[in-house]
């Protein structure tokens, strides 16, 4: 009697470029693809071949990526690879085992383990998309105007604390330092960090808790040239920008930017977006 594979149906997803809603899968069990387990990164010895013949489209099929760089944490010592928009965006573009679309509910998943290359000014990996303008440059805005980074997504697991947005500091200066970041932490607090000054220091606020595992939303940031704004789940805080970030232009950040380090390459933070738009006016 010959037996027949069972290949298991991938979960189905209602999507719409910029607006997607996705149902977040209860399970966490391991999805391999390309030989690779997505969810740890290790290498495997046996695959899913059900999964693999139904691997799904990459993440430029449902989402925007055309004003996004992704930064992975593989590559040279202080120079992690970097994959461009033009190869990102598309059912056909780039994923691997740090970025995909999941089989089960079609999230952009960013995985970054606690080892792996960072770059020179960061002592942690991350998987994590860098703002783009559409005709492939660096985005780099000024204060001034309106300014949103919009979220939809859940900490699959996070090892101690992983940042999943950031305003980053561009041109007009030296400084390399975030003017915000949000983090989200083992515990499910949701914390922002906003710097006190281009050189440094930085200053907590508890904006929320979630579970690991649960959807949330975020929408970040500024307007009107002074004041940071932020909404977790509906509710809204704003934070002053001090002065001495006049000078510099922004950009947005959103993925996988694990707060901690150590030699191993299976712990780590996964985190799954179910939307991911940016907006200025």
């Amino acid at each position: 009697m010959r037996i027949r594979p069972l290949l298991l149906p991938l979960a189905t997803a209602a999507a719409a470029l910029g607006t997607l809603a996705f149902v977040a899968p209860a399970s966490s069990t391991p999805l391999f693809l390309k030989g690779v387990d997505a969810r740890s990164g290790s290498s495997v010895s046996s695959i899913d071949t059900g999964a693999l013949t139904n691997a799904p489209a990459a993440p430029g099929a449902t989402f925007d990526l055309s004003v996004w760089e992704l930064q992975e944490p593989v590559g040279s010592p202080g120079s992690p690879t970097t994959i461009p928009s033009s190869r990102l965006q598309g059912a056909n573009g780039f994923q691997d085992a740090y970025f995909y679309s999941d089989a089960r509910d079609g999230a952009m998943t960013f995985w970054a383990p606690e080892k792996g290359v960072t770059t020179p000014n960061s002592h942690y990996a991350r998987s994590e998309l860098r703002e783009m303008n559409r005709d492939g440059s660096p985005a780099n805005w000024s204060l001034g105007g309106t300014h949103r980074l919009n979220a939809t997504l859940r900490v699959v697991s996070v090892t101690s604390n992983v940042c999943v947005g950031q305003i980053h500091l561009g041109e007009g200066g030296p400084s390399t330092k975030p003017l915000v970041e949000l983090y989200y932490r083992a515990n499910g607090d949701i914390v922002l960090g906003t710097e006190n000054s281009p050189s440094g220091g930085q200053t907590t606020h508890a904006v929320g808790q979630v579970p690991v595992g649960k959807t949330w939303s975020y929408t970040l940031g500024v307007s009107g040239g002074h004041t940071i704004d932020l909404t977790v789940n509906g509710s809204t805080t704003h934070y002053a920008i001090p002065s001495s970030f006049n000078s510099y232009q922004q950009y947005f950040k959103a993925g996988s930017y694990n707060q901690s380090s150590s030699s191993s390459t299976t712990k780590g933070a996964r985190v799954a977006f179910y939307k991911l738009t940016v907006a200025h006016s």
